[in-house]
């Protein structure tokens, strides 16, 4: 609509107003492409959004009996079989025959240490009688030199011996009193010595490797 003035006079004329045609077609195909890719879009997020759900796939029995036929286990031959069931009888022996052999070795290691125990016990008052000989040498001047020198050689030599065997003499100076390794056969009461220390000892004890073969003679004090 327009509107002209002249001389005062208003005059109205009436134009048709023209949209233009382009423009409305333009709008409708995009909006027909925007409609269309929204659905594209919805079609390919569906997929995904089943995946994630963890929707159930059609049964498919082909594929299942494959897997059966896969885990179908051959037949076994009856000399296979015997085979694996001789296999298993061996190792069973072999187990046997092993702890066999570690069970004698471990009789003879004992038969071996008690046969060694009694000839040490044999051999301890041996041993005592060397110590009283030589304590015995120191004052009396008739002894020779020689003979005396002859029984420290053997008493060193015997106590080399238990050494390499194993045998320890129990200390008893300046140590308290053990009932597992001691044997008290006089009490005393001495300042010197505190509350059941050893104050004296009358013979000596030994041991073989953890096992006490004889206890020690011992005076204890307090």
């Amino acid at each position: 609509m327009a509107i002209f003035i002249e001389d005062g006079n208003e005059e109205i004329k009436d134009e048709a107003v023209v949209e233009p045609e382009a423009e409305e077609t333009e709008d409708t195909e995009k909006a027909e492409e925007a409609v269309i890719e929204e659905e594209e879009s919805e079609e390919t997020e569906e997929p995904k959004k089943d995946a994630q759900q963890g929707k159930k796939q059609p049964y498919d029995s082909s594929k299942k009996k494959k897997d059966r036929h896969k885990n179908k286990k051959p037949e076994k031959d009856k000399r296979d079989e015997q085979i694996e069931e001789l296999t298993e009888h061996l190792k069973r022996n072999l187990a046997e025959f092993d702890n066999f052999r570690k069970r004698t070795e471990k009789e003879k290691a004992a038969m071996f240490d008690l046969g060694a125990r009694s000839v040490i016990e044999k051999l301890l008052p041996v041993v005592d009688n060397f110590e009283r000989g030589l304590a015995s040498i120191g004052s009396d001047q008739k002894v020779d030199e020689s003979f005396a020198n002859g029984m420290d050689m053997v008493y060193k030599q015997l106590l080399k011996l238990f050494e390499d065997l194993g045998v320890q003499a129990i200390e008893t100076e300046g140590k308290e009193f053990d009932p597992n390794l001691h044997n008290a056969v006089m009490h005393v009461d001495d300042d010197k010595y505190g509350e059941n220390m050893i104050a004296q000892e009358f013979q000596k004890g030994y041991k073989y490797k953890d096992t006490v073969i004889r206890h020690s003679m011992v005076q204890v004090a307090n």
